[in-house]
């Protein structure tokens, strides 16, 4: 009776905010005056990000993975979500010693850590980062799970079930796709539930880039690591969101975090899935450290080979191709998908691409143009590929922060080859060109 009271008080406080914002947004489109579509979407896109942010944790990192989906909303809606921060208040230190000792018990804590800092360097919804040092006077990272992490979440997350399923009877948002959205979405946060997993993913990236320059992931403390405790080495440099504090060899930093991304790409087909600046960790000595790893992408390897042709076929300049290739893969098209006017609109893009010199191509100009393309025309990628596209404007976007002459793509080119080479043969179409 208690769970299903605060499941309804939550209901009731969500569907009133939800109200309080549709007033906001009516007030604020008067107030504005004329606005062009351009305008009108971009009203939208913040009053849902504040929406969001006052709606709590769960909320605020289902807009940041909405984000991540500019095949399905335009920029107007991008540009504020993305900028959702995923910190909430910390939880009390008593709460957290009290899931330290339920997790390693109080001798083991005290066998092995000598002190830890009860104000944390990081708080997010689902979890909290404590700085703490060992007896051997190592000093870690103790990531510890909120206690009401897991309760919360089920809360939200039968309530977010609720409104995708009501929302998805209109049309003009079923191309969103939200119960399936919302299911990836909850499946993404029970991952983060056991840390167990966090520490697998850790294992897998280190030894991904165990023979890589200056590219690793956090050290793990293997015995202080349980279901809702994440033991491991502390970084000391400077996160990405401020790379002008960063010191050192920058040119060299910046191609570094690009062929990292890369490799997870087209080598690996394992990719980090909440790649953002804040995630990115530059130290003095010339490293590129990938933290916070408890959400992946591991790219289908039926799919892994038509994806590497569509980027062979957009470096080859052959945009029905491209627009091929989008079309016969995509999970989604459509009912009204105008082929030929999908085809076109494609080539006239790339066209446009093709006609400057390479080092004028940006690989953030060029997505962001064939998400809107794809948006416009109701075709959709696989939502792996999401995760794909915005690894690629991480880099390329950290990297001119670092170096603005990089370029991805001459970078890309080894790895391409090789992907040609080695990847399995790809799935069937799903579909057929129309005639």
């Amino acid at each position: 009776m208690l769970r299903l009271l605060r499941l309804w008080l939550r209901f009731v406080r969500i569907f009133i905010t939800c109200w309080l914002s549709a007033f906001d947004y009516l007030g604020r489109r008067v107030l504005a005056g004329r606005l062009d579509g351009e305008g009108v979407e971009h009203l939208r896109g913040e009053v849902l990000a504040r929406l969001l942010q006052r709606l709590g944790a769960t909320f605020i990192k289902f807009g940041q993975i909405l984000s991540t989906r500019p095949d399905l909303i335009g920029p107007g809606f991008i540009q504020p979500l993305a900028r959702l921060q995923d910190a909430v208040p910390p939880a009390p230190f008593e709460a957290v010693r009290q899931v330290l000792d339920e997790e390693l018990g109080k001798d083991r804590q005290a066998a092995l850590l000598a002190e830890i800092t009860p104000t944390p360097v990081a708080a997010a919804s689902v979890a909290q980062v404590h700085r703490a040092r060992l007896r051997t006077g190592e000093v870690v990272a103790l990531k510890v799970q909120r206690p009401d992490a897991r309760a919360q979440i089920e809360r939200d997350l039968s309530i977010l079930t609720f409104w995708a399923k009501l929302l998805d009877r209109f049309e003009a948002i079923r191309m969103l796709s939200l119960p399936g959205a919302v299911q990836r979405f909850g499946d993404a946060l029970h991952g983060q539930l056991d840390f167990r997993r966090e520490a697998d993913n850790n294992r897998r990236f280190a030894a991904a880039f165990a023979e890589v320059e200056n590219v690793s992931v956090p050290r793990l403390f293997d015995e202080l690591c349980t279901e809702r405790v994440l033991g491991m080495e502390f970084v000391e440099g400077v996160k990405a969101t401020e790379p002008e504090k960063v010191g050192g060899d920058r040119a060299k930093l910046a191609r570094l975090g690009g062929e990292a991304v890369l490799k997870m790409i087209f080598a690996d087909g394992f990719v980090h899935a909440d790649l953002h600046p804040g995630n990115i960790i530059l130290t003095p000595d010339d490293r590129v450290v990938l933290i916070d790893l408890g959400m992946v992408s591991e790219i289908p390897a039926d799919l892994l080979r038509p994806w590497v042709e569509t980027f062979v076929a957009l470096s080859q300049q052959n945009g029905a191709e491209c627009a091929r290739l989008f079309y016969v893969h995509a999970p989604t098209v459509g009912k009204h998908t105008d082929y030929a006017a999908f085809e076109r609109d494609v080539v006239s893009f790339l066209t446009g691409l093709y006609d400057k010199k390479l080092g004028e191509v940006e690989v953030s100009a060029a997505v962001s143009g064939m998400m809107n393309i794809l948006r416009r025309h109701r075709v959709q990628i696989d939502p792996s590929f999401t995760v794909v596209n915005i690894a690629l404007l991480v880099a390329e976007g950290l990297g001119k922060q670092l170096d603005p002459s990089i370029d991805l793509v001459p970078l890309a080119t080894p790895y391409l080859s090789q992907a040609m080479l080695t990847a399995p043969a790809g799935r069937a179409p799903g579909r057929e060109i129309p005639s």
